[in-house]
């Protein structure tokens, strides 16, 4: 499908319709190795390295602001040039705070509370800067499931999730792309020229798809029509091609990855698995469930990407090593 959405775009920018595959390819490799290794790597011996994880994960959020080290691109600094590739470290961060909380919050202690949302105030306030409201959105989510599934006390979240609304309002506010996203949102019916294109587009395509879909490789969206074919927006070209039944086969598989996740969460034989799994799940679920809703006008657009299936190496390799400590989790549990 990335090739599918990115010849076009692919030959306009770069002359050659299999860049975008090419490079994809590379990154399907390097992670599904580290899928395999993970899966033999026992999970508890992550529990000792949860704290350098997460440390150097910090470090590379920092490292975007870096003059010469961190990339600005398409309006935010939310890379890091190795040199060899481009880094992510939005990311990293997502699988590392799942193997951190999984690590401190399989103790039981009182009053952490306070600590929790220093540290993750710390790294959303690191990722709100890039900025990336989106991986903000994730990365809150995830630590809040984390915590409830700890025991943590419900009615903690009851007093949480007001301010944590209204200071995303706040944000959305300020933020003049952020406000126009959000206005798109809520008058999706304005002229297709107004700020609305990318849904309008989005809307066509899921439209043009019908049932069947109107044929691999056929799509007409992938003409540069829809912006982020490859990336936020595949879902779409998916529906547009392989109709309602496709997009409906690649949700349910995607369900059936959650709830396996869950699934092997409940069935680890410590506290440090079932948080573990549990966190890896939320995360990768919370991505899913924003981008398909975004893709279906459920909710705003963000730059979230599709795990698995957007063009992307950071959040493939991660996604990946995330489903190996998963299938290892599992092996532990049955031995």
């Amino acid at each position: 499908m990335i090739y599918d959405a990115s010849s076009f775009v692919a030959f306009r920018d770069f002359f050659d319709k299999y860049y975008y595959i090419k490079g994809q390819i590379v990154w399907v490799v390097l992670g599904f190795v580290f899928l395999a290794l993970f899966s033999y790597f026992d999970y508890r011996k992550l529990y000792n390295l949860s704290l350098p994880i997460l440390l150097f994960g910090l470090v590379l959020l920092i490292l975007v602001f870096i003059p010469g080290v961190g990339v600005y691109l398409l309006g935010a600094k939310r890379w890091i040039n190795t040199g060899f590739f481009l880094l992510a470290p939005g990311e990293f961060v997502k699988l590392a705070l799942a193997i951190y909380l999984a690590s401190w919050l399989s103790r039981k202690e009182k009053g952490r509370l306070g600590a929790f949302l220093l540290l993750l105030g710390l790294i959303i306030l690191l990722v709100i800067l890039q900025p990336d409201m989106g991986t903000a959105v994730v990365i809150l989510s995830e630590a809040f499931i984390v915590y409830f599934l700890s025991g943590g006390n419900l009615l903690y979240f009851a007093g949480l999730i007001p301010a944590v609304l209204t200071i995303g309002f706040i944000l959305i506010r300020i933020s003049p792309y952020r406000l126009k996203r959000l206005e798109s949102f809520f008058n999706i019916n304005q002229s297709i020229e107004s700020s609305s294109y990318h849904v309008k587009q989005v809307l066509i395509a899921l439209g043009s798809g019908g049932i069947f879909g109107v044929g691999l490789g056929n799509s007409l969206q992938k003409y540069a029509y829809l912006p982020e074919t490859t990336t936020d927006s595949i879902f779409a070209i998916i529906a547009e091609e392989l109709g309602f039944i496709g997009a409906t086969f690649i949700v349910i598989i995607f369900a059936v990855v959650v709830w396996r996740g869950f699934l092997i969460a409940t069935k680890a034989r410590d506290n440090f698995g079932k948080l573990l799994a549990g966190g890896i799940t939320a995360f990768l679920g919370v991505q899913i469930i924003i981008n398909l809703s975004a893709q279906t006008v459920l909710l705003p657009l963000t730059g979230i990407p599709l795990p698995f299936i957007s063009y992307g190496g950071s959040a493939l390799i991660v996604d990946l090593c995330a489903i190996g400590i998963l299938l290892n989790i599992s092996k532990q549990s049955s031995l």
